[in-house]
């Protein structure tokens, strides 16, 4: 492991509050593909490795950090999370569908088509606390290899305790990342191509309603609105140009961090849920901060 000083361009000293003076960023490790989806699971930290077709353990041993392969093939997986077992859920690009894998490895399909067609390539998923799930479909993992798109359309859903596979949204160009506030009453959800992030109320039973764009995420460095978690207070870390931006509830941007390496999706973990996990590219770096994200189950 390495560690060197954080890069941040503040835009309100407010920030402070979240990162400290003095933060640093610790390089857990390197080598691999394109990382995505980290998701913590009480005492390690499972992402994905989408080119490399793996799901990859991650945890601190003893001696040291211990890096393992959980799962071979994994269908391209992108985003990944728990259920309120602790099961987790992943995305699929390349097999177009959303699983659960138990405890023992057994792996089910909960979603791959809607009214007849195939999905696209679920990329990002979440969970809300009644046990419904929540994922965006663009058509980024769509090749020559698995196909054509049959859906017209680049949809968010929800998938209802029940089996159901509700469409709640079909304007998006590219649906990516997701999070609910902690409260549960918003759902964010950017658009990739268009460069903002949407909020929406959310219903008792699910439902979205009442779209508007929160904040428009525009920059000339590179990156793009992809991977997104919200901390307890409610503030927004969603990657985008530089690296990630930190978004307090009212769409304000607070700070732009800038790890060494272009993130694509963020994890809160360890015991206190204070570490913030980042999946760049290539590598996999962690902070600490001083508020809390939402666990995920």
């Amino acid at each position: 492991m390495s560690i060197s000083d954080l890069s941040m361009e503040i835009k309100d000293n407010v920030v402070r509050q979240i990162v400290p003076e003095g933060t640093v960023v610790e390089e857990l490790a390197s080598g691999f593909g394109f990382t995505e989806g980290p998701v913590w699971c009480g005492d390690h930290l499972l992402f994905s490795d989408i080119p490399r077709n793996r799901i990859i353990r991650w945890r601190m041993m003893a001696e040291g950090p211990e890096v393992t392969t959980f799962r071979t093939p994994s269908g391209n997986s992108n985003g990944l999370t728990l259920d309120r077992s602790g099961r987790l859920i992943a995305c699929e690009h390349s097999t177009r569908r959303v699983t659960r894998t138990a405890i023992d490895g057994t792996i089910t399909v909960l979603a791959e088509s809607y009214q007849g067609k195939r999905l696209n390539s679920p990329n990002d998923v979440v969970v809300r606390s009644d046990g419904s799930i929540y994922f965006t479909d663009p058509p980024y993992g769509l090749t020559q290899m698995t196909a054509w798109k049959e859906l017209s359309f680049n949809g968010v859903y929800r998938l209802a305790l029940d089996g159901c596979l509700i469409l709640l949204a079909d304007d998006f160009d590219r649906p990516n990342g997701l999070a609910f506030s902690p409260d549960e009453q918003i759902l964010y959800v950017n658009d990739t191509a268009r460069g903002h992030i949407r909020a929406f109320d959310v219903s008792l039973e699910g439902g979205i309603s009442n779209g508007r764009v929160l904040i428009e995420m525009q920059g000339e460095e590179p990156g793009a609105p992809d991977g997104m978690k919200v901390d307890q207070e409610g503030n927004i870390y969603c990657t985008g140009p530089g690296g990630f931006w930190i978004i307090n509830p009212d769409g304000k941007c607070l700070a732009e961090v800038k790890p060494p390496e272009l993130p694509a999706n963020l994890a809160w973990g360890d015991a206190d849920w204070k570490s913030l996990y980042m999946t760049c590219r290539t590598g996999l770096y962690r902070i600490r901060l001083n508020i809390a994200g939402v666990p995920v189950y």
